[in-house]
């Protein structure tokens, strides 16, 4: 793999990130990240092992004179999420990531660059492998499956870990540091249908959204951009309003926590109609694409003519399932009251797969309140059952309530703030962070997270300022040096 990222500081993050870059490591698939950063550290002496779930734990001792500080456990997720423009024919399973320097950041090429969490995992290794840098004991544990379910996470056991004060690397803004995050769950819809023959009078089309930015359905929800799903429905239930549009399948959406960029449906109307189906189509995609003008201006809708399928939807079942899809809440429903920027509640339409005569559609949950996580749930299964579909909420997981009380807390604002000359800014954020899920196993535990700015991940736009990494590899290294002393 070209060494494109040699030049940059600091450099012992550069240098594992890029490493990470050649290793495949989509959710699911982290067997050999992990096989990596065990090899790593025993290549330097420190203790690992793997736990029966597939978490990583490495331990290294204190730097002399410093055995007396409170342990400090570092942590961060192994896989990454599988995201690429619709051109590219990367295989997240087999390919390693292209990383580019563009100008002050560094990109990736036509998927998710993996900053997210894999700046994290390269800056514990560097961490890891130092020898100058002054710290108390160090316990780092790497996580598997935190993208798809937190899986890792939810399976950790009590008594790997000793250390009492968790940092979390997997924030996305530098100079915050983060104190809370949301729970999440997933609804997932289910139906089934019996096809019928497609009318003997029909054409077919294939209606594709395309272009949109996509993002992570927490930290981007807020942003109004556009989700594929919503919009083609949207699209499709308008123009079934004149003209006999009949489905035959629709697909969109890839991920369950990203917002989807793409969706294609396949429709039947009658030969009568096309010319009226097609220009009702075109006028409202116009419609759509004046809203979106400003959040998502890429948005593109093409109507291609394709052969006439032999099998579809029933007018009936077609009404059902696009009626609730354009019903299904989308997006944010609150934000956290205090602090404006921050969204409390928030639900994510992340994938259609309809067709053959089986409907499935996931939406991701989020909230900080567990009521209020309940009662979006609540509105996904009126909406679907109203249709006849199964609803089924699963993989919940906790939020993490805030402590702004937390001593630790005012010890690393107190040190960020004599290093750059300027406050940090305490927040909570929208994302799922495994911070609740550890802290259930291990209570005593005082959780914080920080990370470098990273931009628009979950999607192929997925940045990561290179100056940010410097200070956030800076900062986190002068937390090691003042970790508290033992009480």
């Amino acid at each position: 793999m070209p060494n494109v990222l040699h030049a940059l500081q600091p450099q012992a993050v550069w240098q594992h990130f890029e490493a990470l870059c050649a290793i495949p490591r989509p959710s699911g698939h982290e067997a050999r990240v992990a096989a990596h950063v065990v090899a790593l550290a025993r290549s330097w002496g420190l203790e690992a092992v793997t736990d029966a779930i597939g978490n990583v734990i490495i331990k290294k001792p204190a730097t002399a004179g410093m055995e007396g500080r409170r342990t400090v456990v570092l942590q961060a997720h192994l896989d990454m999420v599988p995201q690429k423009a619709a051109t590219s024919t990367h295989d997240f399973v087999k390919d390693p990531i292209q990383p580019r320097v563009d100008g002050p950041l560094v990109r990736a090429t036509g998927t998710t660059l993996g900053a997210d969490d894999g700046i994290g995992i390269a800056t514990a290794l560097a961490v890891l492998e130092s020898k100058t840098i002054q710290h108390g004991p160090i316990e780092v544990l790497f996580t598997i499956d935190e993208e798809a379910g937190m899986t890792g996470a939810k399976n950790l056991k009590a008594g790997f870990l000793s250390g009492d004060i968790l940092l979390n690397l997997d924030s996305e803004d530098e100079g915050e540091i983060c104190i809370g995050c949301a729970g999440g769950a997933d609804a997932k819809v289910a139906m089934s249908y019996t096809e019928v023959d497609a009318a003997s009078d029909a054409v077919g089309y294939r209606v594709t959204v395309s272009g949109l930015k996509g993002g992570h359905s927490g930290v981007d929800i807020h942003l109004g951009r556009g989700n594929a799903n919503k919009v083609l429905a949207r699209l499709l239930f308008g123009v079934r309003r004149d003209v006999d549009v009949r489905l035959a399948g629709f697909v969109g959406g890839t991920l369950r926590n990203a917002i989807p960029r793409d969706a294609t449906a396949t429709v039947t109307v009658k030969r009568s109609e096309g010319q009226a189906f097609e220009s009702a189509l075109r006028a409202a995609a116009a419609v759509v694409q004046a809203e979106l003008r400003a959040a998502d201006p890429g948005l593109e809708v093409a109507i291609e003519s394709v052969p006439v399928p032999a099998r579809t939807m029933s007018p009936t079942v077609t009404a059902q399932l696009l009626a609730a899809l354009v019903a299904c809440p989308h997006g944010v429903f609150a934000m956290v009251p205090g602090m404006s920027t921050v969204t409390e509640t928030s639900t994510n339409l992340a994938i259609v797969v309809a067709g053959g005569g089986s409907i499935a559609v996931t939406n991701m949950l989020r909230s900080s309140v567990d009521s209020k996580k309940d009662d979006v749930a609540n509105m996904l299964r009126a909406v679907f059952e109203l249709a006849g579909a199964t609803v089924t909420i699963s993989g919940g997981y906790p939020g993490w309530q805030p402590d702004p009380s937390s001593p630790v807390l005012s010890k690393l604002q107190a040190i960020y703030a004599g290093m750059f000359n300027t406050p940090a800014h305490v927040t909570a954020t929208h994302g799922g962070l495994e911070c609740g899920l550890i802290r259930a196993v291990y209570p005593h535990m005082d959780a914080l997270s920080i990370g470098p700015t990273i931009r628009f991940p979950h999607s192929p736009d997925e940045q990561v300022d290179i100056a940010s990494v410097q200070r956030f590899w800076d900062f986190l290294v002068e937390i090691l040096r003042q970790t508290p002393s033992q009480a």
